[in-house]
């Protein structure tokens, strides 16, 4: 959510970000905010002079009174009285006009970096970096499920008949495979310096409306029925979710916090055989990495966030690159978001394994998270998350990679103590 000071000061700035993201849609907002904000303020002024007024008024009465003056302090006091109710009237009017401003405010997108390229779609992203030579073996790759199966790794056919589909059940080393990449991700997130976390697994309505816009939760988070409570599409929401109605100390700052969780999403069908499987389903689990920092920290902490995820899946030999996300493929209150694309040998093209996002105060001005500064003021952080790694999505890119021609899968040094120190899975 913005300032509704920069759209007061600075409003063509604001329109121009939202052509950028080809949302013209959203420009009337722009007019709309400005004119609710100038009823409110001047409703706001209106009701402090009124209290001024009527505290004034209030006194004469007495001395009024005790001159004898009894018709003058009556009117007085019906001066008074008519000013008590203008004020409720007004005290009413300024609570719809504050509710008015804040839907719409809600709705107005971030304001994005100016390196991030504009583009309408993802198919606009731009390619910035490899990491790992992207092979193709001499032999044929199969399909994920198919080498899953070989292993008596995955029944697809159960969890239709238990769940529907998009659900899977994992078992024998396949299932030990995931939990391990998961132990991995843990500890390497922790020797970097940061703190682990196992959050709630449902946050209530205020803390997701304070996480991400509208249009992302409609097509993401399910309800709890009856309750007021959403199951999480990832630890972010509950981790900065965490922070709510909080003043930190400058000293705190950053807070660096690794998490873990199952997710659930509303993930629209499959598109293709690559994308059924374990590819687009409604659970997994994640690691993930959050940052709260000072604002002028914020950039240095978004490469170095995207650089672990990178470090993370070159320790376990898969080939990845970072992708900018253009103007058109960034969620609203994203000030800039690369992606991390593993390479699939099968697909012979790199396929997303995670999301690397600076939300700048966006998130901090929904959730009223502030930072305590005597000198300068207070004011809100900046917040920022990552994936570490998301299995079972990342299990494919895994199998791929590390897949033998005679059917077998090696299992790289670093993840051997997390696997019963095997070498390999036949």
């Amino acid at each position: 959510m913005l300032d509704i000071k920069l759209i007061r000061t600075n409003p063509d700035l604001v329109r121009e970000n939202i052509k950028k993201k080809f949302q013209d849609q959203k420009l009337p907002l722009v007019d709309e905010v400005l004119a609710l904000d100038k009823e409110f303020r001047e409703a706001h002024t209106r009701a402090d002079y009124l209290r001024s007024q009527r505290n004034s008024i209030s006194k004469s009465i007495g001395a009024l009174m005790g001159q004898g003056k009894r018709d003058e302090a009556e009117a007085a006091k019906q001066q008074v009285n008519d000013m008590a109710d203008e004020m409720a009237r007004l005290a009413v009017r300024e609570d719809e006009l504050a509710a008015e401003i804040k839907k719409r405010m809600l709705v107005i997108p971030n304001i994005i970096d100016e390196s991030v390229p504009i583009g309408r779609d993802d198919s606009e992203n731009v390619e910035v970096e490899r990491f790992g030579e992207p092979l193709v073996p001499d032999f044929e790759i199969p399909y994920h499920v198919d080498i899953m199966e070989r292993f008596h790794g995955i029944d697809l056919d159960a969890a239709r008949k238990t769940s529907g589909n998009g659900f899977y059940y994992l078992c024998g080393d396949i299932a030990l495979l995931q939990s391990a990449i998961l132990a991995y991700a843990r500890d390497f997130m922790v020797d970097r310096g940061f703190t682990y976390y196992i959050p709630p697994f449902m946050i209530r309505s205020g803390v997701v409306d304070g996480v991400m816009s509208f249009t992302e939760m409609e097509g993401m988070m399910y309800k709890i029925e009856g309750e007021d409570l959403y199951l999480i599409g990832t630890s972010e929401h509950s981790m900065i979710g965490k922070f709510i109605d909080t003043f930190l100390e400058e000293s705190e700052l950053p807070q660096t916090l690794t998490s873990y969780s199952p997710c659930f999403r509303k993930e629209v069908g499959a598109h293709g055989i690559e994308e059924r499987g374990v590819y687009r389903i409604h659970q997994f689990e994640k690691q993930e990495m959050i940052v709260v920092c000072k604002p002028e920290e914020s950039m240095d902490w978004f490469f170095k966030l995207l650089h672990n995820t990178v470090d993370f899946f070159r320790t376990l030999d898969i080939p990845v690159r970072s992708l900018e996300c253009c103007s058109g493929d960034l969620a609203d209150l994203k000030v800039k978001s690369m992606d991390v694309e593993a390479w699939s040998p099968r697909q012979k093209k790199y396929f997303e394994v995670g999301s690397c996002s600076n939300l700048g105060d966006a998130q901090a001005r929904r959730l009223g998270i502030r930072v305590k500064n005597k000198e300068t003021g207070n004011y809100f952080p900046h917040t920022l998350n990552n994936t570490v790694v998301a299995p079972p999505r990342m299990l494919i890119a895994f199998l791929e990679n590390n897949l033998r021609a005679d059917g077998s899968v090696a299992i790289p040094a670093a993840l051997r103590p997390y696997f019963r120190n095997k070498t390999e899975i036949r």
